[in-house]
């Protein structure tokens, strides 16, 4: 196991925690999912999907890179950095938008 695979499953169940402890306490159902500069909501999902479809986001991004590893290895270039940023990336954003809706409602 890579330390890029360790990072990731962090991730993983960093998100799956949040959406346990936020589900619950996001009252509405739907969630903002980007925001302008002007700081409103540009677009909202439904709060099942706003949760558990970031998860699957992450989990098919880590099923594409593997694929491509194993299939192509000669035409990918830096996938572990590609998996750490992407991991952290798509946790931070996450948490961001739960905690986000946890504190609107």
């Amino acid at each position: 196991m890579s330390s890029a695979d360790i990072v990731f499953a962090c991730a993983l169940v960093v998100m799956i925690g949040c959406n346990l402890y936020g589900e619950p306490r996001i009252a509405g159902e739907r969630i903002a999912m980007q925001w302008g500069f002007d700081g409103k909501p540009t677009w909202d999902a439904p709060k099942r999907i706003a949760l558990w479809g970031m998860v699957i986001f992450m989990l098919t991004v880590r099923l594409i890179i593997w694929t491509a590893t194993t299939f192509a290895p000669e035409k990918v270039h830096g996938a572990n950095l590609g998996l750490m940023l992407a991991s952290v990336i798509i946790a931070a954003s996450h948490i961001f938008i739960v905690l986000k809706a946890i504190k609107r409602t």
